[in-house]
């Protein structure tokens, strides 16, 4: 099985956008990989999967590091009014009132109503909480949003690449270990085995990303992020028109802020893709992760921008 890395794909885009394409086209992924698919054998026979999906339960996809994590604990209004019409699915497995989960427990690959936390048992409130909640109260009656959400506080973007060597998770702090093992250190893959599973039930209408403080600096993140963002698209197979991705700013006037200026710049390399201003959203005194309300703020932020990338 053919796997791309991420200095593969590298050299393809800067000849590409030399030649002044601008961005990879569906041919170009095609030749890259191949006929590899997936990441894993059992991937390949995501069909198993599919049966005859609800075209109005729309699917996005969260991920990223520990502000699409969730740094700020719930509040008591953030675990009330959630419609039901906003489902996450459990990317890990949730015991009864566990950490800041209040309510039954979650089974990995099933879907419950969107309450927080939305990534793990001991994670906080996510841009993710406020974007679904914001979708439903925008969208008709008749739509239903559903989130896929896997994200690891202090992962690089590299983390999430399908290259990653999960041998290396070794060498990490053993907290980062913690949060890696309960992806089975592949989160990409993980991500993969819910979205595959989510479109039996209805259709991936983006991704949501919010990453960058662990890559400040770091100019060929848009490249990266392009990288994974074709990996994904690839391997669910889906198009870029149909699926914009949506990057959120990093805390501004934070220790990273600097790094705002490279995410900024991500439509330049990826057309489809969309940037979420932090201007003006609280921040807690580490100086990296926002406030409750922050994240309440930021979390509608993308659903606005999302709704205009899906022409709502």
């Amino acid at each position: 099985m053919r796997t791309i890395t991420f200095k593969q794909y590298a050299a393809t885009l800067a000849l590409f956008l030399t030649l002044g394409s601008g961005t990879m086209n569906a041919q170009v992924i095609e030749g890259l990989y191949g006929d590899s698919k997936t990441t894993q054998d059992f991937l390949s026979q995501s069909d198993r999967f599919r049966s005859n999906p609800d075209p109005n339960f729309y699917i996005y996809i969260c991920i990223g590091q520990s502000n699409m994590e969730g740094a700020a604990r719930p509040e008591a209004q953030d675990y009330e009014g959630v419609d039901p019409r906003f489902q996450v699915m459990a990317a890990v497995d949730y015991e009864a009132n566990q950490g800041n989960h209040h309510g039954e427990a979650r089974k990995k690959y099933e879907w419950y109503t969107a309450t927080p936390p939305l990534c793990r048992p001991f994670s906080g409130l996510t841009p993710a909480d406020y974007f679904g909640r914001t979708m439903v109260e925008k969208l008709p009656d008749s739509i239903k949003v559903g989130v896929i959400h896997v994200a690891i506080g202090g992962c690089r973007i590299e983390h999430l690449f399908k290259d990653y060597d999960p041998k290396t998770v070794s060498k990490e702090a053993g907290w980062f270990q913690g949060i890696m093992h309960s992806y089975d250190d592949l989160p990409y893959v993980r991500v993969l085995d819910c979205a595959l599973r989510a479109s039996h039930q209805g259709v991936i209408k983006g991704i949501l990303l919010h990453q960058g403080c662990s890559n400040t600096g770091d100019k060929e993140w848009p490249a990266k992020v392009d990288y994974l963002y074709h990996c994904l698209l690839q391997d669910l197979h889906l198009q870029a028109k149909d699926v914009p991705l949506v990057a959120g700013e990093v805390l501004e006037g934070g220790a990273c802020a600097s790094m705002n200026e490279i995410i900024q710049s991500l439509p330049q390399t990826i057309p489809t893709a969309h940037v979420v201003s932090s201007k003006g959203c609280p921040g807690a005194p580490d100086r990296l992760h926002f406030t409750a309300e922050g994240y309440r703020m930021i979390g509608k932020r993308y659903a606005e921008v999302m709704l205009k990338a899906m022409g709502k």
